[in-house]
C-alpha cells in the first residue's frame, strides 16, 4: 500500500469509489473491497448511497480508525445553515459521529464562497469531519477557496486520467500544500484498449488499467478512487504495488493527454484550466 501524508494524516493512496453503486451495490462493493484491502472509500450525498456505504463499512468488521472515509456536500446544501444540516444528515446516512474527509462537490456561483467555506470550517471545528476538501475546482477557485478558510483544506478532488493534462492543477494544489485526489481515472475503461498502455502492462505482466493507476500513484501529492461494482476488477486495480513503471515509461503515458481529454463536463461546470 502507498500511502500520502498530510499534516498529522495518513491516507491510503488508492481508494474505493462508489459512484453509480445503488445503496444494496455500494453495500456489497464496500465489503467486498475491504476483504481485498481497501482502507479508503468515497462517498458522496450525490450518489443517494451513504446508507449503503455505512452499511458495508460496519458489515466489514473494520475498526473505525482503520480506514478513510470521504463523503462530499451537493451545491444545493451550500449556504451556511444548509450545509451543516445536510452534513448532520450525511452522518446520519452513514451511521458514523465523522467522516475523515468532507469536501464541496463542485464550485456554484449560486452561494458566495466566502459563506460556504466558512461554514465547512465550522463543521470541521465541530468534529464532524477531521479534514476538509474541495472537488472539481480550476486554479483560480482553488486560490479564492484557500484564501477564504480558516483551515487548511487538505485535498481537491478532479477528474485525472491520461488523457488529461492536470499539471497546473497539481503545481497549484502543491504550492498550497493540497493534495489530488483523481476520479475516473481509467477514463470509463477509454485506457483498456490503448496500445501504449498495453505494451507498458505487457513488460510488467499487467494491465492497462493497472497500468495506468500505477502511473497516477507514482505521482506525489496524487490519490486515485476507481469505482467498481464487480470484486474481480476491485481486486485486480488494488494489484499495483509491486511494480515500479520506469521514468521513461511514466513520460510515454503523460505524453497521451490530448486537448478533448475531459470525459466530466456538465453544463454547470466551472471555467477549467
Amino acid at each position: 500500500m502507498i500511502f500520502r501524508n498530510w499534516q498529522d494524516t495518513s491516507i491510503p493512496a488508492l481508494g474505493f469509489g462508489t459512484y453509480e453503486l445503488d445503496n444494496a451495490a455500494a453495500e456489497k462493493m464496500v465489503v467486498a473491497a475491504a476483504e481485498i484491502g481497501y482502507r479508503h472509500f468515497d462517498t458522496a450525498q450525490m450518489y443517494h448511497n451513504e446508507e449503503g456505504v455505512g452499511r458495508g463499512l460496519k458489515s466489514s468488521g473494520l475498526a473505525r480508525d482503520d480506514y478513510f472515509l470521504t463523503t462530499k456536500i451537493w451545491p444545493d446544501n451550500f449556504q451556511s445553515g444548509d450545509l451543516q444540516t445536510s452534513v448532520v444528515e450525511s452522518l446520519r446516512k452513514l451511521d458514523l459521529d465523522h467522516v475523515d474527509l468532507l469536501l464541496l462537490h463542485w464550485p456554484t456561483e449560486d452561494v458566495p464562497l466566502r459563506e460556504t467555506i466558512a461554514a465547512l470550517n465550522e463543521v470541521k471545528n465541530l468534529g464532524m469531519t477531521r479534514l476538509i476538501g474541495i472537488s472539481n475546482f480550476p486554479t483560480e477557485l482553488i486560490e479564492r477557496a484557500v484564501g477564504h478558510s480558516a483551515l487548511p483544506l487538505a485535498v481537491n478532488q478532479v477528474e485525472y486520467h491520461p488523457y488529461l493534462d492536470q499539471s497546473k492543477v497539481l503545481e497549484c494544489l502543491r504550492a498550497n500544500n493540497m493534495l489530488l485526489t483523481a476520479y475516473c481515472p481509467l477514463a470509463r475503461a477509454k485506457v483498456l484498449n490503448d496500445p501504449t498502455l498495453r505494451a507498458i502492462g505487457d513488460a510488467h505482466g499487467k494491465s492497462a488499467a493497472q497500468v495506468t493507476l500505477r502511473w497516477l500513484l507514482q505521482q506525489d501529492d496524487v490519490m486515485a478512487i476507481p469505482k467498481s461494482g464487480s470484486p474481480k476488477n476491485a481486486k485486480a486495480n488494488f494489484e499495483i504495488f509491486d511494480f515500479n513503471l520506469s521514468e521513461a515509461e511514466m513520460a510515454d503515458i503523460t505524453e497521451l493527454a490530448i486537448s478533448n481529454g475531459r470525459l466530466i463536463d456538465p453544463g454547470f461546470a466551472p471555467k477549467w484550466d
